[in-house]
């Protein structure tokens, strides 16, 4: 069962940044700087936790998942000003 996430951070280090940016690119969509939108299995979750702590520097950034529910019921109430927010929708994936 898949979940939606959101996922924030606060990195110091441009480079790492950058490197949490495109790790982050491979698990969700992008919503605003340094804030991601991401419907992921308990696997997924975890691989993604794993590839970010190996960027982070433990001592100075900070990386918040904050887990919204099972993604097939969670009700997104979304308040935007200006670009409209589009939330994730289960798709076929083909590889």
């Amino acid at each position: 069962m898949e979940h939606s996430y959101l996922v924030c951070y606060d990195i110091s280090e441009p480079r790492r940044w950058r490197k949490v940016y495109k790790t982050m690119k491979g698990f969700g969509d992008w919503v605003q700087l340094s804030v991601f939108q991401c419907r992921l299995s308990k696997e997924k979750v975890l691989r993604m936790t794993a590839r970010l702590a190996d960027i982070v520097d433990q001592s100075e950034d900070h990386i918040v998942i904050i887990d919204l529910g099972p993604a097939e019921s969670v009700q997104l109430k979304v308040e935007c000003i200006g670009k409209p927010f589009e939330p994730i929708e289960k798709k076929a994936v083909i590889v």
